[in-house]
């Protein structure tokens, strides 16, 4: 074993998944705080919902289709102006979070979305019927009820930023998926691949099982 392990720097494997977490905790809170608006505004503009705007939500959900549909290592690419603009580098780990939130943004808008639409719609005209204000509906009615649709929607956008993290080490933006292009690919260090997508494969596990406890944990019995 320590044969095959001869070219692991443990010390650089902690350092990039440190960078790793750091890009996934960023990322995710910003995707999180942006993505969650949005979703709840293009429920809100669809068909036959509360603020029925067929011009707005054809509107949102081209921009949200475009984004999605945009693979994400040209995403990169096509941000370093603008990531260099936001945060001075468009390297480490401050250089990757902005394309970060940009790609996932949209795709959790679209979850957020579809477990909204899975709100029973009884709730909502009852809630409208007791004289709540729109905020109200929002907060105390619909958000509560799509909790666990959100939670696991969470959940399946920081996995996927998990492979987007790793996939921005291409353009030099640390942690685990930067380590495994040089060492692993780049100078043929098969221990070091091996290393890295076993790393990234344990902190996926973890992510799943946390987010299912949760999910089940805030579902009605």
């Amino acid at each position: 074993m320590d044969a095959f392990f001869v070219n692991i720097d443990w010390y650089e494997i902690w350092l990039a998944t440190l960078d790793t977490l750091l890009m996934l905790g960023g990322s995710l809170l910003f995707t999180v705080v942006f993505g969650l608006p949005l979703g709840v505004l293009l429920f809100l503009t669809g068909p036959r919902q509360l603020f029925d705007n067929r011009p707005l939500y054809a509107l949102l959900s081209f921009v949200v289709n475009v984004l999605r549909s945009l693979p994400f290592i040209i995403l990169l690419i096509v941000m370093i102006p603008i990531t260099v603009v936001l945060t001075g580098t468009s390297l480490g780990v401050a250089g990757a979070i902005p394309p970060l939130v940009v790609g996932t943004t949209p795709f959790f808008a679209r979850l957020v979305e579809t477990a909204l639409r899975e709100v029973d719609r009884g709730i909502i005209e009852a809630t409208q019927a007791m004289g709540a204000s729109t905020r109200q509906i929002i907060v105390s009615a619909l958000l509560p009820e799509a909790r666990p649709g959100i939670i696991a929607a969470v959940t399946v956008t920081a996995i996927t930023l998990v492979s987007y993290t790793a996939m921005a080490g291409v353009v030099g933006a640390g942690g685990l998926g930067d380590l495994a292009i040089r060492f692993g690919y780049q100078r043929f260090q098969t221990d070091v691949m091996v290393v890295t997508v076993v790393l990234l494969l344990v902190l996926v596990q973890i992510l799943q099982s946390v987010g299912d406890r949760l999910v089940v944990h805030f579902s009605r019995k």
